[in-house]
């Protein structure tokens, strides 16, 4: 029995994958000792900060970095960073940036939400969010054009909820940038490569710590030691109701040694393992249809996509999600496509047993 089991919350047999709505992921017991033993002394934050900013960089490659409560966090830290450039006086103004530098452009198709709009990360930090080109197609010419001497930064979201067809490439989002001397943000929240878009010359890159490291709540800034500095500093203003925890950082910190020497070959292939098992099992009940697909961002994650056969069942992918989530245990899957008529099932946070218990729950929707 889990400790949620135990105050009268059900079991989560999460298919979804590592998502802020079931809690992201879990962590190890060596990234908990860490987090406790952090949480168990006494530490100057100020220099707890920089010292984990220089540790984060040994495995980034960058020149500084910075620990965040979260990736949504860091983009607010890095616009507030970037527009106000530290300036106590205008810090305390935020998210007021009235006469300032402070549209943060971005592609339509990054205008995302990912359980909350970009777009609010962008204003919290008191940016304003200027779209260019169309939802399925962005040309370098609309970011060009779109550049004034209001514009405080290019922000790229590199994600699996973005359109991935018709927008322009991160090293063109660069270049323009560079070209304007204009910093280019990514964020790659749940992305699982922690040196690629340093090497790639972005200039601020922000990342969750508890999504593909499975570490503490967190998340970090890594970029150039300048724009890291603007974007530590608003902890004194904006970033003051985001703190990061001294526990979350340790967390963050062995999660991220962890993550150096982990074999993520094998664990692709356990996963992968794992989806041909349901999408073998989901095609031998009447009424389903299951093919193994790989994420639509082009990360090494794999999964069963579920769709019904309407001349051998009534009832609608919809219809049988709902029954997924109804009672105890509740199987969540993901649904981005559900309104195509197709649920995925992300095997990665599966543990013993779960992939046979989410088989028989389907032999029973379909049976009844």
């Amino acid at each position: 029995m889990s400790i949620y089991e135990e105050i009268g919350l059900r079991r989560v047999v999460n298919a979804s994958g590592r998502v802020t709505v079931l809690g992201v992921s879990t962590i190890s017991d060596d990234v908990a000792k860490a987090a406790v033993a952090g949480a168990q002394s006494y530490v100057v934050i100020e220099e707890l900060l920089v010292r984990a900013g220089e540790i984060i960089s040994q495995y980034t490659g960058a020149e500084d970095s910075c620990p965040t409560s979260s990736a949504s966090a860091g983009i607010c830290l890095s616009i507030a960073g970037v527009i106000t450039k530290g300036k106590k006086t205008l810090m305390e103004k935020l998210p007021n940036t009235d006469g300032l530098a402070n549209e943060i452009i971005l592609q339509k198709g990054h205008s995302i939400n990912f359980g909350a709009p970009i777009d609010t990360m962008i204003r919290l930090g008191g940016g304003v969010p200027v779209e260019v080109g169309q939802a399925t197609e962005v040309t370098p010419e609309h970011i060009e054009e779109a550049i004034t001497e209001k514009t405080a930064a290019l922000l790229y979201v590199k994600s699996h909820h973005c359109v991935q067809k018709g927008m322009v490439s991160i090293e063109t989002m660069r270049d323009i940038a560079h070209r304007h001397n204009l910093p280019l943000i990514i964020d790659a929240a749940a992305e699982e490569d922690f040196r690629k878009y340093i090497a790639l010359g972005a200039d601020l890159v922000i990342y969750s710590g508890a999504k593909a490291l499975e570490a503490t709540t967190s998340g970090f800034i890594t970029g150039k030691k300048e724009l890291i500095g603007y974007a530590r500093e608003q902890y004194h203003g904006i970033g003051r109701p985001m703190k990061v925890g001294k526990e979350m950082i340790m967390g963050l910190l062995k999660a991220l040694d962890q993550y150096e020497h982990k074999d993520r070959e094998a664990e692709v292939q356990k996963n992968i393992a794992k989806v041909q098992y349901l999408v073998e099992e989901m095609n031998k009940i009447s009424g389903l249809k299951a093919v193994q697909v790989q994420d639509e961002a082009g990360r090494a994650i794999y999964r069963a996509r579920l769709t019904v056969d309407p001349a051998n069942t009534d009832k609608t992918a919809a219809q049988i999600n709902e029954e997924l989530k109804a009672g105890n245990p509740t199987v969540r899957c993901r649904t981005e496509f559900l309104n195509l008529g197709m649920i995925d099932f992300d095997p990665r946070p599966l543990v013993e047993g779960d992939k046979e218990l989410i088989i028989e729950k389907l032999k029973k929707i379909m049976e009844g």
